[in-house]
């Protein structure tokens, strides 16, 4: 397992971004501490999959001192993200998106330094992990007719 700097910056009446400049465009922000930190390692882990699905060695790590010689971080925080060793193979599927939808979807990419494979699977993922936090934390979409009716009577 790789572990890579993170930089983390709080503007003024924002929230927290964060930044890997061994990974020029792999960039996040969170409203908090927290989800900053965990939109990091998610960001990190996503970005790597898109060059390595496109074929792109992985730096190494760069050290601490070497980040902290560049003026530009004076501003940052710096932390660890460790990047896990690859779970398994990464597939190829095929998906149908409107032409214009495509489109969009590539120049936010490119503007980001994402892959658009790295972008899809960053926007499902997001959006699995908060439809999964919402069912957990009060609010589940109880789709089981037989589970309401044995919890009703109905």
């Amino acid at each position: 397992m790789a572990s890579y700097i993170a930089l983390l910056r709080k503007e003024a009446r924002s929230g927290f971004g964060v930044e890997f400049p061994d990974f020029p465009g792999c960039v996040t922000a969170g409203r908090t501490l927290e989800e900053a930190r965990r939109m990091a390692a998610d960001a990190l882990r996503l970005h790597v999959d898109g060059l390595l699905e496109d074929g792109v060695k992985l730096p190494v790590p760069s050290s601490l001192d070497c980040i902290a010689e560049d003026p530009g971080n004076d501003d940052a925080t710096a932390f660890l993200v460790d990047l896990p060793d690859p779970t398994g193979p990464v597939v190829r599927v095929n998906v149908t998106i409107p032409k214009a939808d495509l489109r969009t979807i590539d120049a936010f990419a490119k503007d980001h330094g994402l892959t658009r494979s790295g972008l899809l699977t960053r926007g499902a993922l997001r959006l699995v992990r908060d439809e999964s936090r919402t069912a957990t934390h009060g609010h589940p979409k109880n789709t089981d007719v037989h589970a309401r009716k044995r919890s009703t009577g109905r």
